[in-house]
């Protein structure tokens, strides 16, 4: 593992245990080199996922384009990477629960909406119009004003 800090290449595990959902592992580490501690969860990937995309074609499950998204309408909210990654492992283990192998689009957005809106009603509108594609401010606007009325 790759210390965030300094880059080394050499980092111990302090601490592991076992997440929420007990499909997940966090470990808590530390870098040899600069002594800097950071968290990370470990998490059992399905192989040969497919997403079904809006006209119909499929292509390869890819965690980090969730990640992309969330982390862009998270920008300069009080938000953690730590939370960040447990809503992913959430959104994950909805997705396996309800889904085969193919998962339609649209389902993972609504999803990742949905927690979303838990953790932060701003990194949710961020999310949401570009999901939902508002055409107009008025869309956005309507979706707002939903969002007021049933926090």
């Amino acid at each position: 593992m790759q210390c965030p800090k300094c880059s080394a290449g050499d980092t111990r595990v302090i601490d592991s245990r076992v997440g929420k959902n007990g499909r997940t592992i966090r470990r808590r580490r530390q870098c040899t080199e600069c002594q800097f501690r950071f968290n990370t969860i470990e998490e059992v990937l399905r192989e040969n996922l497919l997403v079904i995309k809006r006209d119909g074609r499929r292509e390869d499950f890819d965690r980090s384009k969730i990640l992309n998204g969330i982390r862009r309408a998270c920008e300069k909210r009080p938000i953690e990477l730590e939370q960040i990654n447990m809503l992913i492992s959430d959104v994950m283990l909805a997705l396996e629960e309800e889904n085969d192998y193919e998962i339609p689009c649209n389902v993972i957005g609504e999803r990742v909406m949905e927690k979303l809106k838990n953790i932060d009603q701003i990194a949710y509108v961020r999310f949401a119009s570009v999901y939902k594609d508002f055409r107009d401010i008025s869309e956005m606007a309507k979706e707002i004003s939903e969002l007021e009325n049933n926090p």
